[in-house]
């Protein structure tokens, strides 16, 4: 009984962020199935990321926390957008590239806090309520956030050219591992901990927020609801109907 409620608890923040992320893309939606695609192969990640960073032994826990880790994790994380979902007729607007990257950080987010509740339940239940609640609201949607970076940048790389894309997505990818590791440091900051999360929480949801709409104001499907949502906008249509007709 004790398995199956912490499994609950440890699912639960994953499965609600990534329906927050989902319902941001409100004008044309991804298809559910791609969706939990990239959330299952993000799930299944945690075993490549988890022998790459056991590769980094040599370093200290330090550098492992700090450096290692977000690099390998926004890596993964990026590559498994990259070849399953990137290259699809689905993947039609920059916001889809945000979407996609949270799915699959979640997914990762989500095994990832199975795997730190079941080793805090050895220490007791009151240590696995308090870490289940400070890792629903800073550590799960964080991953989402960080890897928003190079999923918006993804998003907008796919309608650019090749030279430009390319500079679009190492940007997004430094920056989520910039707001990864700092997210990081701040986790070994001891009693500066909860001084730091209090400013940066704002920043990273400030930032993706931000990016999330800008990728939806560039959307040429918003750009179409916005004309046809205009006052007169069904005349104008219809005149141009009929200069077709004309024509």
């Amino acid at each position: 009984m004790d398995f199956l409620i912490i499994a609950a608890v440890a699912f639960a923040p994953g499965l609600f962020w990534l329906w927050y992320f989902f319902k941001k893309d409100k004008v044309h939606p991804e298809p559910l199935h791609l969706i939990r695609k990239c959330f299952v192969w993000g799930m299944a990640a945690i075993v490549p990321a988890g022998f790459l960073e056991l590769s980094f032994g040599f370093v200290s826990s330090f550098w492992q926390f700090v450096f290692v880790a977000p690099i390998i994790e926004e890596l993964i994380k990026f590559w498994i957008v990259r070849l399953t979902v990137y290259e699809r007729i689905e993947f039609d607007e920059p916001i889809d590239g945000i979407v996609y990257a949270a799915a699959a950080a979640l997914g990762f987010a989500t095994v990832e806090n199975v795997l730190y509740l079941f080793q805090a339940y050895r220490t007791g239940a009151g240590t696995v309520a308090t870490l289940a609640v400070i890792r629903a609201f800073l550590s799960v949607p964080g991953h989402a956030l960080w890897s928003a970076m190079w999923g918006y940048a993804l998003g907008f790389a796919k309608f650019s050219d090749a030279k430009r894309g390319r500079e679009l997505v190492v940007k997004g990818m430094l920056l989520a591992i910039g707001l990864h590791g700092v997210f990081n440091l701040v986790c070994l900051s001891g009693p500066l901990f909860a001084v730091g999360m209090l400013v940066l929480v704002p920043i990273f949801w400030s930032i993706a927020n931000r990016r999330i709409h800008e990728a939806i104001a560039a959307s040429p499907f918003t750009n179409v609801s916005a004309k046809a949502a205009a006052p007169g906008s069904s005349d104008l249509y219809k005149e141009d109907s009929e200069k077709d007709e004309v024509s």
